[in-house]
């Protein structure tokens, strides 16, 4: 079969990979690079994660995947938990940053960056893949690992609907806060703090220190904002963000000097609710829909979606 996968993110990657070595497989993705949440951004000499910024493991599949990626220092152990109180579980980083994952899986696939899939429509010869340019690929099956509501949008013009139940599943927003300083933090060992993301009165869910996280080479910070002050705060122009944000990271920001400062919004940031299934597959047509709202929000439910999604376009060939 003719496989197109519309997002280049974990699901995405692993469910193109998996398939890659019995069908040819097109990824396309509307950003310019592959990898989605798993987020990399160069800032001078600086390199900031400002998506995710670590992973657990706990399966056996995502399991093989990780020994494999220490075994080629893609990925290392960054620490064994926060404020001072390890739980035995290991959390781990992209060696170059978390994107550095992303890029690994991607090697060898045929991945079309800056591609914006606009419309997907069914015929009697399989599926028309149109971008935005009015480009079509033509697909045997299609795997779309998108957020839900961009999915459900793609598929407007298809004879295909998800369920009611999996178009209610909504997304929590975040604003992240880039900085890069002139000397370290004051971000506590092992350069990382988490808060819970829904607790009002924080000011931030997750602040993290990337030169001891060992990804960039010169100080640089990440402060996820939580849950509610995104959400309230989401309209406001990207200036006032800024300097919002850098006063009420002063604590960390310590007596360091900003040297830039960028705010990063992700609007499908974690969802709500997660589906029953690792992913969901239209009846008797090949058209599969997976990533993280279906097996679970964290990097490995993202990697599993993907591979449940390969196994179900299996079912087609």
């Amino acid at each position: 079969m003719r496989v197109v996968v519309v997002g280049a993110g974990l699901a995405g990657l692993a469910a193109a990979r998996e398939l890659a070595t019995e069908h040819e497989v097109l990824v396309l993705d509307k950003g310019r690079s592959v990898g989605g949440r798993l987020a990399t951004r160069r800032i001078g000499a600086a390199r900031l994660d400002h998506g995710a910024q670590f992973f657990t493991v706990r399966g056996d599949a995502f399991r093989a995947q990780t020994d494999d990626w220490l075994a080629r220092d893609v990925a290392r152990v960054w620490c064994h938990g926060f404020h001072g109180r390890t739980d035995g579980y290991p959390r781990y980083v992209g060696t170059e940053g978390m994107n550095s994952l992303a890029k690994d899986l991607a090697r060898g696939l045929d991945v079309r960056c800056s591609a914006l899939v606009f419309t997907l429509r069914r015929d009697a010869g399989g599926w028309s893949v149109i971008t935005d340019d009015a480009h079509i690929e033509r697909a045997d099956a299609v795997v779309l690992t998108c957020p839900i509501p961009q999915s459900w949008a793609l598929l407007m013009e298809s004879d295909v609907a998800p369920p009611d139940a999996l178009l209610a599943h909504e997304y929590e927003r975040t604003i992240a806060l880039l900085a890069v300083l002139d000397r370290p933090s004051a971000v506590p060992e092992p350069g990382g703090v988490q808060f819970d993301a829904h607790d009002e009165s924080a000011a931030f869910a997750f602040v993290a220190d990337h030169r001891m996280r060992g990804v960039s080479p010169i100080p640089a910070i990440t402060c996820n904002a939580t849950v509610p002050w995104s959400a309230a705060n989401w309209e406001r122009p990207t200036d006032d963000l800024r300097v919002e944000m850098l006063a009420r990271a002063a604590a960390w920001i310590g007596d360091a000097q900003v040297l830039e400062a960028q705010v990063k919004k992700w609007r499908f940031a974690t969802p709500t609710a997660i589906w029953p299934e690792p992913c969901w597959t239209a009846p008797d047509v090949p058209l599969v829909l997976a990533g993280d709202a279906f097996a679970g929000p964290k990097v490995e439910g993202a990697f599993n979606s993907g591979l449940a999604a390969a196994a179900a376009i299996r079912s087609f060939a």
